[in-house]
């Protein structure tokens, strides 16, 4: 074994796929791009965490509003998730739509304000469940409320960010549903 940068182990365990966060606070929709997150729970209710810090602009509409949406991209949305990611909303004109800025079509969600995103492979409206761990560590616990697949999609796959700026796409799936006997509640 050979050693490896402490501050750079978070390229060693992958969080999941890059997913696209929406929120709507004072009559405005607002998108980003974030890398961290993870499952908390299964459910019910199913509760995801995410790292929004206050660098990011959607961070005071996440906590003023208490709602969001995940929405995942498929990998033919890779560079574009990327851009929007280096386009922070607190450095753009206040008439700027980044929607409209990276080609994006709002739907609305049905139970949050925050917008779905047409073009992704799945949409989760969320609302904030837990704000314990936001002012230390920046992490919202979400309580997914109501999800949304497109099936229809022709790209299914997602992708990975590893932290330094390479990304990971998903590829074969590996199917060991028959090894899986003590947890098949959550195979169908």
């Amino acid at each position: 074994m050979q050693n490896f940068p402490i501050a750079k182990t978070h390229r060693l365990i992958e969080p999941g796929p890059v997913l696209l966060v929406t929120t709507f606070h004072k009559d405005r929709a607002n998108i980003m791009t974030i890398g961290f997150h993870m499952m908390i729970q299964h459910g019910p209710p199913p509760l995801i965490g995410c790292i929004i810090g206050p660098w990011d602009h959607s961070y005071e509409a996440l906590r003023k509003t208490g709602e969001c949406v995940l929405a995942v991209p498929g990998v033919d949305l890779a560079e574009k998730a990327v851009d929007i990611g280096n386009c922070s909303g607190s450095d753009m004109d206040s008439d700027t739509d980044k929607f409209e800025k990276f080609h994006l079509t709002q739907l609305p969600a049905k139970r949050v304000k925050a917008p779905l995103v047409k073009e992704c492979l799945a949409n989760i409206e969320c609302r904030v469940a837990d704000t314990h761990l936001v002012n230390a560590y920046s992490l919202f616990i979400l309580e997914a409320v109501h999800a949304h697949i497109n099936p229809e999609r022709k790209e299914q796959r997602t992708f990975h960010h590893r932290g330094d700026g390479t990304f990971t796409v998903d590829g074969r799936i590996l199917n060991l549903q028959e090894r899986m006997v003590k947890w098949k509640m959550f195979q169908d």
